[in-house]
């Protein structure tokens, strides 16, 4: 009997996780909105969890950077334009960032769509790249038209908003210096397939993603060539430290000595640690140049304190004695203000009315003890001497 029993549960269970499956997949909505700025969807959008449907060639690269969904649709508008779009959506901004870092090209030409957007002329149309938070969005225009960057950015309204710490791109970003940045050509990794697929000083063995090590890099224009600028982010300076040691035997060209390189093939190659940073500069460049870029990489620690304290008790009470001294200021503010307007109407009063509001003299009559008047009077006694009676003898 307790067998048969344990057999029923099971097969609720099997038939329960059945019919449940298929209701998960199909609520999985599409980040794509059916209509847009003119543009009407024609039927459904296609969903896919599979990077591979988003990407074949690069459904690894995909994985690396958390892809979750992916959704694909056609649109159409009254002037006979159409519109293809593929969205792919990610774990958070920062996987979003690096699909859009690794599908961007140089010749393409900056747009102000979404967080980071870009668009390329062809004979297949206009493209259209771009991310918004968590969702990248690949569009392909039929034809180009002045409208296209506005309808976009309604596009990029519509999408998914994303909050909390998802939002926030990588700290190694801010580190990358402004001055002599080719644009179009930063890029961000954070797995061994993305950083296979770039050219980069370091092979991913010697960054070693196994460390949670996240990379950065991009192209530099300096007087004696273009240089090629490298940041790997480590959790912390202890492991950053480990691997900078490393970095001799590791690179093939490496000096005897850390810090710098002269290579005869590929230019100069210098590379330092800053905080939990490894900078690294490589290219057909001086060691001049190569070094006043090195040089322009520094990390600087900013804590933000934000956690709560544990002694709540504490902060109650200090906020009741501050409450207390709060009252006590203002009922004491209050009484002074009170008494100056007292004492400043009386005299005004006096001096503009005198004897007639205040200090009548009919009103400063009162009963008084008159302790300062003195009666002295003087009684006369009269002193009478009795003489003593005799006694009796024998006493």
């Amino acid at each position: 009997m307790r067998h048969f029993r344990y057999a029923k549960i099971a097969l609720i269970f099997i038939v329960f996780a059945g019919l449940r499956a298929p209701g998960q997949n199909a609520s999985a909505p599409s980040v794509l909105p059916p209509q847009f700025a003119g543009w009407q969807m024609e039927g459904s959008a296609e969903v896919s969890h599979d990077p591979a449907a988003a990407d074949p060639t690069n459904a690894a690269v995909l994985r690396e950077y958390r892809f979750t969904d992916f959704s694909s649709a056609s649109f159409t508008r009254d002037d006979g334009r159409t519109l293809k779009i593929r969205a792919a959506r990610f774990a958070d901004a920062s996987g979003a960032f690096g699909a859009y870092t690794f599908y961007l090209q140089p010749n393409m030409a900056r747009e102000e769509i979404g967080d980071q957007g870009a668009s390329l002329q062809s004979a297949a149309g206009e493209r259209v790249l771009f991310y918004r938070g968590q969702v990248l969005v690949d569009a392909l225009f039929s034809r180009q038209s002045v409208m296209s960057g506005a309808e976009l950015r309604e596009l990029a309204g519509l999408l998914p908003k994303t909050a909390g710490s998802a939002a926030t791109l990588p700290p190694v970003l801010q580190f990358l210096p402004r001055r002599g940045y080719i644009p179009n050509t930063q890029k961000y990794a954070e797995g061994p397939e993305a950083l296979s697929a770039m050219a980069t000083p370091l092979s991913a063995q010697q960054v070693d993603f196994n460390s949670s090590a996240e990379v950065t890099l991009g192209h530099y224009d300096t007087p004696s060539g273009e240089a090629t600028l490298m940041l790997i982010y480590y959790t912390n300076p202890q492991v950053a430290i480990e691997h900078f040691r490393r970095m001799d035997p590791a690179h093939p060209h490496a000096p005897p000595q850390p810090g710098v390189s002269t290579i005869e093939d590929a230019g100069t190659f210098l590379y330092k640690r800053t905080g939990p940073m490894i900078a690294v500069v490589s290219g057909p460049t001086s060691a001049k140049d190569s070094k006043a870029l090195l040089e322009s990489v520094s990390y600087e620690a900013n804590i933000t304190w934000n956690q709560a304290t544990e002694n709540r008790d504490a902060h109650d009470l200090y906020l009741l004695v501050l409450n207390v001294v709060i009252l006590c200021a203002v009922v004491g503010g209050l009484a002074v203000v009170a008494g100056v307007a007292f004492g400043g109407i009386r005299i005004l009063m006096k001096r503009l009315f005198p004897d007639r509001v205040f200090d009548r003299p009919e009103q400063m009559e009162f009963i008084s003890l008159r302790l300062t008047e003195t009666t002295v009077t003087v009684v006369e006694t009269e002193v009478v001497e009795e003489e003593p009676r005799d006694r009796p003898e024998g006493r």
